[in-house]
């Protein structure tokens, strides 16, 4: 299967847009236009689970983005990713040397990162609500807890309707066809020399944070940003501002 995908632009340089764990490809709609018009081939997509890209099977993430670039034609990509997006990204440049040329990632997860007590505590109540078969109060909670204090009721909705879509594949999806780990070590990591760009938000739990300094600390090329008006979801919270700061960094020489 190709993951479900958007294409837009003919510049000679492709930029992938990888969305978070709660939204789908649509959470870029901003970004995916923006960089369109400032010279770029942009691909956005779902990745399984999420989207119009449904689990039909066992799967990698960070390879099934690798199969699509290849579907494309695109050699190399700068990828961006959001939050669980942004650990796929990192698994992709660590699992396929080369084809990343840069990173930008925002308020992203990362392989082999221990959940703090914050995350923890969501996480405990997230699968109470989906055991005791609540999905609307799962929805809900999960747009409480990861749009920041910039977020419109337009960005709400759609993170509702997102989430819910994501909700509705994955727990329809037999268990054998669960995501199977990227196995990516620090060592891994360590060897990722592209140039990469760590944003965080001032309204995040700190694990985002934490992910981001480690980050900076091991990638040679990494650069850490806290943006001090953001929860989890920057694309979403000021799209213009955060395709900006987008846009600035894959422009950078």
């Amino acid at each position: 299967m190709t993951l479900a995908h958007d294409v837009a632009g003919d510049g000679p340089s492709t930029v992938l847009l990888l969305h978070s764990g709660v939204c789908d490809r649509r959470m870029w709609d901003a970004q995916f236009d923006a960089l369109a018009a400032a010279g770029h081939r942009v691909v956005r997509c779902d990745l399984r689970g999420f989207g119009d890209s449904p689990v039909d099977r066992p799967h990698v993430h960070a390879d099934d983005v690798a199969a699509l670039l290849d579907r494309l034609g695109a050699e190399r990509a700068a990828v961006v990713g959001s939050s669980f997006g942004g650990e796929v990204a990192l698994e992709f440049a660590a699992r396929h040397p080369g084809r990343a040329a840069r990173l930008a990632l925002l308020c992203a997860a990362a392989p082999g990162h221990e959940a703090g007590p914050e995350l923890r505590a969501f996480f405990g109540r997230e699968n109470a609500l989906l055991a005791a078969g609540d999905l609307p109060g799962a929805v809900g909670l999960n747009v409480d807890f990861w749009l920041g204090p910039d977020a419109g009721a337009e960005a709400r909705e759609l993170v509702r309707r997102m989430q819910a879509r994501a909700f509705e594949l994955q727990l329809a999806a037999p268990e054998e066809y669960a995501p199977r780990s990227a196995d990516v070590t620090d060592a891994d990591l360590a060897a990722i020399d592209v140039p990469v760009l760590a944003v965080t938000g001032a309204h995040d739990v700190p694990d985002f944070r934490a992910v981001a300094t480690r980050l900076a600390g091991l990638l040679p090329d990494a650069r850490h940003v806290e943006l001090d008006w953001a929860g989890h979801l920057p694309a979403l919270e000021r799209p213009e501002e955060t395709a900006r700061l987008v846009g600035d960094f894959l422009s950078r020489p």
